[in-house]
């Protein structure tokens, strides 16, 4: 696997295009003009498949936490990531990272962990990376299921169902690759506004 595979699609603005925001996420982003349309159903993007986000330049600063197959993962995961994030100074995109993290941790929990028995081998990882203009957050899980956004169900106040789309939505770019070990890691990119 080349590391900067997926350098031409998931780089910052500044360096060329990026992933079309959905048009609500703009809270962390300055609003655009927009011509008002009539509603839809979003339509999922897949993700980068077999590709990891490519760093600028250097090596990244790392923070990496390992999580029980549970249901305070999530919670866990997200006090984790605000924590780093406010340590590193990139409140920015701090929250777009925390909820990315947090669909991303749920969605291991549902699918990545759903055919294992309960044990030691139910066990997730996140690892932030920080590099000077972008944010990485991986979730590693020892499934083997592929991550496939789905359409919305017809009810639209469905709880559940739109983990990719929300981690499309407010991330720059996101993707997975299968790990050499078994399982796959699934990561979402953040671009990170220059220091003014």
């Amino acid at each position: 696997m080349i590391v900067d595979q997926a350098h031409a699609v998931a780089v910052p603005a500044a360096d060329g295009p990026r992933r079309r925001r959905h048009p609500d996420a703009d809270h962390s982003a300055p609003a655009a003009p927009r011509t008002p349309v009539s509603w839809s159903a979003p339509v999922p993007e897949p993700g980068l498949r077999g590709y990891w986000p490519a760093p600028h330049t250097g090596t990244p600063e790392t923070a990496r936490l390992v999580l029980a197959g549970e249901a305070e993962a999530p919670h866990e995961a997200r006090a984790f990531t605000s924590t780093t994030l406010a340590a590193w100074d990139l409140t920015a995109v701090s929250d777009d990272a925390v909820t990315a993290v947090s669909e991303l941790v749920t969605n291991a929990l549902r699918h990545g962990l759903r055919d294992l028995a309960p044990g030691a081998g139910r066990r997730l990882q996140l690892v932030l990376l920080r590099h000077p203009r972008r944010l990485v957050a991986v979730v590693t899980d020892p499934g083997s299921g592929r991550p496939e956004p789905v359409l919305p169900a017809e009810d639209v106040f469905a709880e559940s169902g739109r983990g990719l789309l929300v981690v499309g939505a407010v991330s720059s770019a996101w993707g997975w690759a299968p790990l050499g070990s078994g399982g796959k890691a699934v990561w979402a990119a953040f671009d990170v506004p220059a220091a003014s």
